[in-house]
């Protein structure tokens, strides 16, 4: 009894994948497949095999034919794919897979996971993609763990497996709603702040220890587990200016220091401030005071 207990504890999994048919395409929108899995701690990842295309080859780099959102929703782990770098996964994040994009992901071995799936194809995700609704690079959404988003996906998969009449636009409705919640969450962060204020703060203090710009932001970025274009824009949402505004602002702030407190040349300041030559760092120094570095120096020599 122990043993089959054991078997029904850490084999818990429910999915569907779909034929599409031409009136399904001209919905605009297709569920290709729905699924959930309960991965317990220290168990091989994914625990099925699937149909061919959707199981991963062995350098662990899958390429589908098809969106999907995947949710996770218990324990933590890591994605990757072309356009998005190593990231850290934990409960309550949601990422997008796009189709002919390399991936992988999988659930950290001491915590396992619970992820939920859908995948669909449609001129109307298509659509979304062209116009910037989401990008590649842009494609992991730390949303929180909500009831609401988890009844939407055990809806849909009881909706697919059920394959009654009109089961594919039903479903594809509800598949698009999700992609409107993720949208709207996104846009609106009503959960997930205080973790972007963290990683927002994270990338201020290697800035202030880093005046001297040595560290690119595309790096920072990528150390802290995020993508560019996602830090760029929560950095200006959060401070309102972009990071390479921020930056700048530490830079003259050091300019002034080295110019006031030591006996550096001008050459000397725009070698360590890694600027690319001397008349780079005084047309930036002039852009943003008023007046050259030297005509900075005398004056502020005089207020001592």
């Amino acid at each position: 009894m122990k043993e089959e207990s054991k078997k029904a504890e850490t084999k818990i999994e429910l999915f569907k994948y779909l034929q599409i048919s031409p009136k399904d395409k001209s919905w605009g929108l297709a569920v290709t497949t729905a699924g959930y899995q309960h991965v317990p701690p220290n168990r091989e990842y994914p625990i099925s095999a699937h149909p061919d295309g959707y199981n991963f080859p062995e350098d662990g780099k899958r390429t589908l034919n098809e969106y999907q959102l995947v949710y996770i929703t218990r324990g933590s782990g890591y994605f990757e794919s072309a356009s998005c770098s190593r990231t850290r996964i934990e409960a309550g994040t949601m990422f997008m897979l796009f189709p002919g994009e390399w991936h992988t992901f999988s659930p950290d071995p001491e915590t396992g996971w619970d992820d939920h799936w859908v995948g669909f194809n449609g001129s109307i995700i298509d659509d979304k993609i062209k116009t910037g609704f989401f990008t590649f690079k842009n494609c992991v959404f730390r949303i929180g763990v909500d009831e609401q988003i988890i009844n939407t996906y055990h809806d849909i998969l009881n909706i697919v497996s059920s394959e009654r009449k009109g089961y594919q636009q039903m479903a594809a409705g509800l598949a698009f709603s999700l992609i409107g919640r993720v949208y709207y969450e996104d846009l609106n962060h009503s959960f997930g702040d205080s973790y972007m204020t963290r990683i927002i703060n994270q990338a201020k203090a290697i800035m202030k220890e880093d005046t001297s710009g040595s560290h690119a932001l595309e790096d920072i970025a990528k150390s802290l587990n995020i993508s560019y274009s996602l830090f760029r824009r929560e950095f200006k949402r959060t401070c309102g200016i972009s990071p390479g505004q921020y930056r700048q602002g530490l830079k003259l702030e050091k300019a002034k220091e080295l110019l006031y407190s030591t006996n550096l040349n001008i050459a000397q300041i725009a070698e360590k401030l890694h600027f690319e030559c001397l008349g780079q760092f005084s047309t930036f120094f002039r852009k943003k005071t008023g007046i050259p570095p030297l005509e900075y120096r005398k004056r502020a020599s005089r207020n001592v």
